[in-house]
Parts: C-alpha cells; sequence; structure tokens
C-alpha cells in the first residue's frame, strides 16, 4: 500500500538533483525515477502488488502514474465512509481512527497471512489503534519515509530483504 506525499512526493523544496519535478492539480510534486522505476519492475514481475493508499486517492492513477512511471489501473483505496480523503496532518499525528488504517485492515483482512508492506510517511507518529493493531499483524511490514526525503533504495532494499526472508 503506497502514499504519495512524503513517500513518492518528497517535500524537498526543488533543490535536489536527479529527481523529477511536475504540477499535478497546482501541487508541485518532486519524486526519484529510480525508486518509482524499481516499484514498477517489482510491479511488473509480480512480485508486489502495488496499491494506492494516498489521499491523491483515484488522482493518484488518474495524473501522477504515467509521469512518475508507475502502472495505470493500480487498486485504489478511499474512506470507507464515502467523505472525502483527508490527510493526516500534523493537526491529526497520532490521532486515533485513521481511514488509512481501516483501508489497511480491510487488505489484510482479505487474505490473512498475506505479507503486505505498507509505506507511509504519517507511519512514524501512531496512535494507539494503530500501533496495537500492527504489533499483532507480524505480517505488516511498515516503511515510514522521511517526509523532505521521501522512499529511499535503502528502505527498498529493506522492503527486499524482508520479502525474501518470508
Amino acid at each position: 500500500m503506497l502514499d504519495v506525499d512524503g513517500v513518492l512526493n518528497a517535500l524537498d523544496g526543488g533543490g535536489v538533483a536527479g529527481r523529477e519535478r511536475g504540477v499535478f492539480r497546482g501541487y508541485t510534486l518532486s519524486w526519484d525515477p529510480t525508486v518509482t522505476r524499481r516499484l514498477a519492475d517489482w510491479h511488473a514481475s509480480g512480485r508486489i502488488e502495488l496499491q494506492w493508499l494516498t489521499t491523491w486517492v483515484h488522482h493518484a492513477d488518474e495524473l501522477l502514474a504515467d509521469p512518475m512511471g508507475l502502472p495505470r489501473g493500480l487498486r485504489v483505496h478511499e474512506r470507507a465512509d464515502g467523505e472525502g480523503p483527508t490527510g493526516f496532518t500534523t493537526s491529526l499525528a497520532g490521532a486515533p481512527n485513521w481511514w488509512k488504517l481501516v483501508a489497511a485492515q480491510a487488505v489484510v483482512a482479505e487474505q490473512p497471512g498475506r505479507r503486505t508492506v505498507w509505506i507511509d510517511d504519517d507511519l512514524a507518529m501512531q496512535a494507539e489503534d494503530t500501533a496495537a493493531w500492527l504489533a499483532g499483524n507480524p505480517d505488516v511490514l511498515v516503511v515510514a519515509p522521511v517526509l523532505e526525503t521521501g522512499l529511499t533504495h535503502a528502505q527498498l532494499d529493506d522492503v527486499e530483504a524482508w520479502l525474501s526472508a518470508g
């Protein structure tokens, strides 16, 4: 399960060499094409199944996938209550009943025992319900990139090692 802002889109101010930039829905995004290529390759090989779990919801597939070099048509998770997506901003950090937790729980419940990787910078600050659920689900690996850096190859190496160990 893959987030966009703080994961693919690093809030780096645009001054990092090797990153690509684009403007989508009025927001400037900055991403590492070698990271997105690696994710796309894993997905294409069947090693992983990428799924969107982001406040960008269907816009991730429609607007971001092609420019970032990711496959189109990935499964998109939305809020179960039908309300529009809301971020997990500083004002909500660590709050219980996070909509993304509900979505992650549903994904894991669909195939108990399936190894799942959840990549979201907001997982660095976990509410008690999120931490408790993760503690009880060892088949879920959490990767929480730093907002200003985004997902790194070192973190992808850790994911690869974890998947290989299973």
